[in-house]
């Protein structure tokens, strides 16, 4: 594990993009074709401005999947995770060789298994991920499942989760935020060769300090990290405010 105290969120982004496109372009080198999980939210931001203004990057043999998505919640929803890729990510760079999406309208399970499918297919080089408030990875929200090997999952979300979402403006009010989600699974995500975990804001530092500083404990679900043997944290001053252990800050 690696951890890289940048300056403020938007010079962690481009450090965080940086890795990332080196990452692809040695990814593409080698193997002719890199597959991709993006994360989104607030603190993918910067990273994911960087990432798309990087030169060198043959994006049509790149296939990408994504994390999680609502339940029920129409792409149309300013808050839905397909609409931000879109948005944010695939309307911005060269056509991916595929870009596989999380349906939250079609039947739930059934959408688990189709994703189960094509992720098995398409080992994954290089993962960008987050951390929540409530220390979640991906939609995994404590106490998560570290024992299943479903690639992807049905949740349930928690209260300071689904706040988490109101607060940074997704939803006006908490009856708004759903209360389920498809999420890819922790095992999943921990077989990425290399994991990018991008986490600005100083309203993430007890999550970071908890997932970098205590045990290895679905508790904080994103500690699974510390045994991942590729993954660079890239924080700022203010998310890593917390941290206490010598040779982690």
């Amino acid at each position: 594990m690696n951890i890289s105290i940048e300056q403020n969120a938007a010079a962690l982004g481009i450090a965080a993009g940086k890795k990332a496109a080196a990452l692809l372009r040695g990814t593409l080198s080698v193997k002719g074709s890199a597959n991709v999980i993006l994360a989104t939210g607030a603190s993918q931001f910067e990273t994911l401005k960087e990432l798309i203004s990087q030169p060198g990057i043959d994006w049509g043999k790149v296939t990408m999947f994504h994390l999680d998505e609502y339940i029920g919640l129409p792409e149309t929803h300013g808050a839905s995770f397909r609409k931000y890729l879109k948005e944010r990510f695939l309307d911005k760079v060269a056509p991916l060789k595929e870009a596989v999406l999380v349906n939250g309208n079609a039947d739930p399970e059934q959408e688990c298994e189709r994703l189960a499918k094509l992720i098995q297919q398409y080992p994954i080089d290089i993962a960008l991920v987050g951390i929540g408030e409530n220390g979640h990875l991906a939609f995994n929200d404590p106490p998560a499942d570290f024992t299943t090997t479903k690639p992807y999952l049905v949740v349930n979300l928690d209260e300071p989760c689904r706040r988490q979402q109101m607060n940074e403006g997704w939803f006006e009010r908490l009856e708004d935020v759903p209360k389920q989600a498809i999420s890819m699974s922790i095992k999943q995500i921990m077989l990425s060769k290399h994991i990018i975990c991008s986490v600005p804001d100083k309203r993430k530092a007890a999550a970071v300090r908890d997932s970098l500083e205590k045990p290895v404990s679905n508790l904080f679900p994103a500690s699974i990290l510390q045994q991942h043997p590729d993954c660079t944290f890239f924080l700022d001053e203010t998310s890593a405010s917390l941290l206490t252990k010598e040779g982690i800050k």
